[in-house]
């Protein structure tokens, strides 16, 4: 893969963690590139220099370069206060083998490449290795939350003209037009509910859902639930919540207890309906199903609940990792069922495909949004 194209993926990773990196601070950081070489050093002071704009931003910069390309000695000072080093990550070939003198020396274009080979590889068909590499990737996200527009109003140097604070500004003044008072609409979180499959023929997946799952409840805890679909539904939200990801991914997985079982996503949808749904948990909410679409119950019974959950959402959307690979065709029962009640059908099989995925939340949380598609 191009040189380039693994230093824009770094770009766009740090952009996902909350970065202000721009067109423009992209190209700058390519550009000085070009000009010090890909040394790993200079590599790094010239992101450094070009992308970070803020004293905040620089843990964060730190923690996505190793992430990237991998850990080595920082040619940097610390910054504040310091974050703890991870663990070096394993190199992303076929020999998993490999001496540390041989990743040491490893051309940056090539870890660049690799990091961006991974975002896009089916999450199935990773080894151990690269679902390190993959953790570590995950955890360095920083998916911004939805919102939507509130009632209330509040005050803005744009928008429109608030009579009332104008005429409150003239009594101040003596009754003189000083100032024009503006106003705007502020902004609310828009409620995120995430429901993974963890049957049978979702273990290949469900470790990296509930992964990503957990980062999107670190940004928002207040407006985002997670459950888990299998023979019943299991309310993880609680469990998610705690900072460290394998103490919440451990406490999550003693509160399910039908891990890589079966399928009934019909029966499950209707007690999270009747328990938490009809009474306000989905109402407004943009609603994910992360499931491969394979139903042992009545898809009958499936087609009725998201015909159900469809009306009280703001948005469903269906994320199938089948529907990621070259050739599918919706051809399983519950899919044929679920499809004229979603929103938009979209690939999850990959980290690309899920902050596809995130992305398509924010796009559905606008007014006017909406409309049932299918996208391979």
């Amino acid at each position: 893969m191009h040189t380039v194209t693994g230093l824009v993926g770094f770009a766009r990773a740090l952009r996902h963690s909350g970065m202000a990196c721009g067109p423009t601070r992209v190209q700058a950081f390519l550009a000085a590139v070009e000009q010090v070489g890909f040394d790993r050093d200079a590599v790094y002071w010239a992101g450094r220099l070009t992308l970070c704009s803020d004293p905040d931003d620089l843990p964060r910069y730190d923690a996505a370069f190793e992430s990237w390309f991998g850990s080595a000695e920082s040619s940097a000072e610390p910054v504040g206060r310091p974050l703890p080093r991870p663990a070096q990550i394993a190199a992303l070939t076929a020999d998993g083998g490999g001496n540390d003198e041989g990743e040491a020396d490893r051309p940056l274009a090539a870890a660049a490449s690799d990091a961006e080979v991974l975002r896009r590889r089916d999450l199935s068909e990773l080894g151990v290795p690269e679902r390190e590499h993959l953790r570590r990737m995950l955890a360095v996200l920083r998916p911004e939350p939805p919102s939507r527009p509130a009632l209330r109003r509040r005050g803005s140097k744009r928008g429109a003209l608030s009579s009332r604070a104008t005429l409150r500004e003239m009594l101040r003044s003596g009754g003189e037009p000083v100032r024009l008072r503006r106003q705007r609409r502020s902004r609310r979180p828009r409620r995120v509910v995430l429901l993974v499959d963890v049957s049978g023929s979702m273990s290949a997946y469900a470790d990296a859902l509930l992964r990503f799952a957990h980062v999107v409840v670190r940004r928002a805890p207040a407006s985002t639930e997670v459950f888990t679909l299998g023979t019943r539904m299991t309310r993880v939200s609680r469990q998610l919540r705690q900072r460290d990801p394998e103490a919440a991914l451990l406490a999550a997985s003693r509160a399910v207890p039908d891990f890589s079982g079966g399928t009934r996503l019909g029966e499950t949808l209707r007690v999270f309906l009747d328990r938490w749904g009809q009474r306000g948990m989905a109402r407004g909410a943009v609603v994910v199903l992360f499931s491969d679409g394979w139903e042992r119950g009545d898809a009958t019974e499936l087609a009725d609940q998201m015909r159900r959950l469809r009306r009280l959402a703001r948005g469903v959307i269906w994320a199938n990792p089948h529907a990621g690979h070259d050739g599918y065709q919706p051809v399983q029962s519950g899919i044929v069922a679920a499809m004229p009640h979603v929103d938009r059908m979209v690939a999850g099989h990959s980290l690309r495909s899920l902050e596809d995925v995130w992305s398509w939340v924010r796009r559905l949380s606008q007014p006017g949004a909406g409309g049932a598609k299918c996208e391979n």
